[in-house]
């Protein structure tokens, strides 16, 4: 079970295209989800990341030296 709060000007375009399309707001709430759920697992991989190079906790490798590592072409 999940609880949403959105703001009212949201709420009015999902009951909007609830009521237009005769689908349920939990089932585009739902697609939304599924939708972008990959995009913000993604961003806060690389926040994180980014935290720790930051904190000298992580090292970066050179573009040349990955590529060689798994047998690419420059």
């Amino acid at each position: 079970m999940l609880v949403l709060r959105l703001p009212p000007d949201v709420e009015a375009r999902l009951d909007d295209l609830a009521r237009r399309t005769g689908r349920s707001k939990s089932f585009y709430a739902r697609q939304a989800l599924l939708e972008h759920i990959n995009d913000l697992e993604d961003i806060y991989l690389a926040e994180k990341c980014l935290e720790e190079l930051r904190r000298g906790e992580s090292d970066t490798v050179p573009l040349a030296e990955l590529m060689e590592r798994h047998g690419l072409e420059n």
